[in-house]
């Protein structure tokens, strides 16, 4: 995952080299200059070079430096690069063997917090002719590899971009390096090579890659999902008693759930973000066209109509298959929404549950503490010797009853019998120990009967939280086929998009050749008929047309032939 993006400064951000610019200032800007292309070829080293090219502008004046600071371009694009990275959550920093009197007034322009460079040593508003600072000698890769430490993160979730020698360390060692209008040492070490003086297609590389990680974690998220509510259910059907166990699976269900919903509306913002991109890459150019023209001009024109069917037929497809991305994308929102209505059902039932159960065990405590007591009693009052005795005394009368006996053993159970009777009439039970053991023998059976009512609650609570649960399997497993349709339909509308660029690319190459072959009109001064009048509207309209597209708004295939026809695109 892309979680920050560093830039060098010079021919990236801005739109120069700030030290040659500077070197104006001293009439030094040849000598500066020829340093600096020895630098960024890798002739010499970084630290040598930036110490001969600064000790060149020993005694330049600082205010005038401030000034040429202010003046120096950003380079096209970079402040919408900045902008759209900041709206997308990743960190911005530049690393840069410039300097901070140049690097400051960059980060007022584009808001940038995180800044590495290098300063001129200045005494009485004149320089010395000496600089200091952490890329002297450091390397780029050394400063990178401290900040990743400090923010928390690697090098792989890293995108370097910069053009020159000094930049390889940090553009190899990152996730992705990028050579930005760059040197061929560098181009031949970098993941992605982009030429052309617009940070805007870095933009376009880096949002490829955060559509492509989205996507892909959405769905990771969502097996993960599934198979956590199939793993759920499973547990449930097999263990319904071990209610923690059910617990634990619908909270981690709800969870992921949650992080999906988050997961598939990130993807669909970067696709957004990209399909706008896109619309905009559009404006600018089309593919370029191979195509093979006939070798008369009647076979050029069947080719046109051949190409202006094709074409129609194609912008067609695309909207077709945009149509159904959009029904997928609302139905699978619909189920998503659905499933979490059914999850918090779950969870409502869940905690209802939960606090019963915290009823159960009070009541299950006041049950055993008055169960406890009246044991208590029952051995400190005598009662436990009484029943004890008179056990006794029915084991004696029944073997009398049911055995034949010589009369001198039965004369000794007789006389057993008789002396436990005895000691039964000594027992006197304390009347007041008895009541209480009665009010508690009570309490314990009205908690009992609290336990029993309570539990049955708790059991119906959880029964729902159950049916709520396992109604959610189906809803994802819909829900999960529904967004699969969405991102197939969303890739064949990209794919369509491209073939109709492809199409419009080659009707461009037919209406170049068929425009070069018309008659010349001859001018008539004298009078303008309303058929100029109307050729002029016409192409009026066209221009409109045109500037609709540029913006990104759809065309039709009768408004397409209209561009055509002016040869306008």
């Amino acid at each position: 995952m892309i979680k920050l993006v560093v830039f060098d400064l010079d021919n990236v951000i801005i739109d120069g080299e700030a030290i040659d610019e500077i070197g104006k200032l001293a009439n030094v800007e040849d000598d500066i200059a020829a340093i600096t292309e020895k630098a960024m070829q890798g002739e010499i080293d970084f630290e040598t070079s930036i110490k001969d090219r600064v000790q060149l502008l020993e005694g330049t004046s600082i205010e005038d430096i401030e000034k040429v600071a202010d003046d120096l371009p950003l380079m096209d694009g970079a402040c919408k690069t900045i902008e759209c990275l900041k709206e997308k959550d990743v960190d911005v920093a530049i690393i840069s063997g410039s300097f901070d009197v140049v690097a400051d007034k960059v980060k007022d322009k584009l808001g940038v917090e995180t800044v590495y460079t290098n300063s001129f040593t200045v005494e009485d508003g004149k320089l010395t002719g000496e600089v200091t600072g952490p890329l002297v000698s450091g390397s780029k890769l050394d400063v990178l590899k401290d900040h990743v430490e400090e923010a928390g993160i690697t090098l792989d979730e890293v995108v370097a971009v910069g053009d020159g020698a000094n930049d390889i360390s940090m553009i190899e060692s990152a996730g992705c390096g990028i050579a930005f209008n760059a040197k061929d040492s560098v181009k031949e070490i970098a993941d992605i090579v982009v030429d052309g003086k617009d940070l805007c297609k870095v933009l376009d590389e880096i949002l490829n890659q955060l559509t492509t990680e989205e996507e892909t974690e959405t769905v990771d998220d969502e097996e993960a999902v599934e198979e956590e509510a199939e793993e759920a259910v499973e547990e449930v059907e097999e263990t319904e008693a071990t209610e923690e166990a059910v617990e634990e699976e619908a909270e981690e269900a709800v969870e992921e759930v949650e992080e999906t919903e988050d997961s598939e509306e990130a993807a669909e913002e970067t696709e957004d973000a990209a399909e706008t991109e896109d619309k905009k890459e559009d404006k600018k150019e089309l593919p370029k066209s191979e195509f093979v023209l006939a070798d008369t001009m009647e076979g050029v024109r069947k080719q046109k109509d051949e190409k202006e069917a094709e074409i129609s037929k194609v912008a067609d497809e695309r909207e077709e298959f945009n149509k159904i991305a959009k029904e997928q994308r609302k139905i699978r929102d619909e189920l998503n929404a659905s499933l979490k209505e059914n999850l918090n059902k779950a969870i409502e039932y869940r905690n209802e549950r939960n606090e019963i159960n915290k009823e159960v065990e009070a009541a299950k405590k006041a049950r055993n503490e008055a169960n406890s007591k009246i044991k208590s009693l029952e051995w400190s009052s005598g009662k436990r010797d009484k029943i004890k005795i008179e056990n006794e005394i029915k084991k004696i009368d029944k073997i009398i009853e049911t055995r034949v006996l010589d009369i001198k053993k039965e004369n000794q159970l007789v006389k057993n019998a008789n002396d436990l009777r005895k000691q039964l009439m000594e027992i006197h039970e304390d009347e007041s120990v008895k009541t209480e053991a009665q009010e508690l023998k009570k309490l314990s059976e009205e908690e009992h009967e609290k336990v029993i009512e309570l539990s049955e609650k708790a059991q119906e609570a959880h029964e729902e939280m159950l049916t709520y649960f396992r109604k959610t399997d189906d809803i994802r497993t819909a829900a999960d086929e529904a967004h699969k349709k969405f991102i197939e339909a969303r890739k064949n509308a990209s794919a369509k998009h491209e073939e109709f660029k492809a199409i419009l690319s080659d009707i461009h190459v037919i209406n170049k050749k068929l425009g070069s072959n018309k008659p010349k009109k001859r001018k008539n001064d004298n009078k303008g008929g309303s058929g100029s009048n109307k050729n002029r509207e016409e192409r009026e309209r066209a221009e409109e047309i045109f500037a609709k597209f540029k913006q990104g708004g759809k065309v039709s295939t009768e408004e397409i032939l209209l561009l055509q026809k002016y040869n306008i695109g």
